[in-house]
């Protein structure tokens, strides 16, 4: 059933999403994913951070904080899906070990609902990643 599925993607789309799944793009991948981790540490930990860089609720901006992370170390370091499961172990306890900074940094408080919506993030940045794997035609 795979191979007569793989059959209906049209080239020009395993075109458009070869640059996620080229071997050659993963420098840029792994840029972006420290850039990523950078700004997140400083927005997650900092006493205020800007208003501008808000959704208007804190769970969506978790959520998509660590959808982007996922879906950066997918290609930045975790291709193959069988990897996935260590990856998202790895971003919760990167966003648990944020929770617990913040517990210690007055005015920020630790919310294991953030957490929640950190895992919410992660499993959607894995299932684009997915989606993206599979219309590129890769296993």
């Amino acid at each position: 059933m795979r191979c007569t599925m793989q059959a209906t993607i049209p080239p020009a789309m395993r075109t458009l999403l070869s640059p996620f799944v080229s071997p050659e793009r993963r420098v840029l991948w792994r840029a972006l994913l420290a850039l990523l981790l950078a700004v997140i540490t400083w927005l997650a930990l900092s006493p205020a951070p800007p208003k501008t860089v808000d959704l208007g609720w804190d769970k969506a901006n978790h959520s998509l904080a660590f959808a982007s992370l996922a879906f950066s170390a997918v290609w930045a370091l975790w291709q193959r899906p069988r990897q996935w499961p260590l990856l998202f172990i790895a971003l919760l306890a990167y966003g648990v070990g944020i929770e617990i900074a913040q517990s210690f940094l007055p005015p920020r408080q630790a919310d294991w609902h953030d957490v929640v919506a950190d895992g919410v993030g992660i499993a959607l940045g894995l299932l684009a990643a997915w989606a993206v794997t599979w219309l590129a035609g890769r296993d």
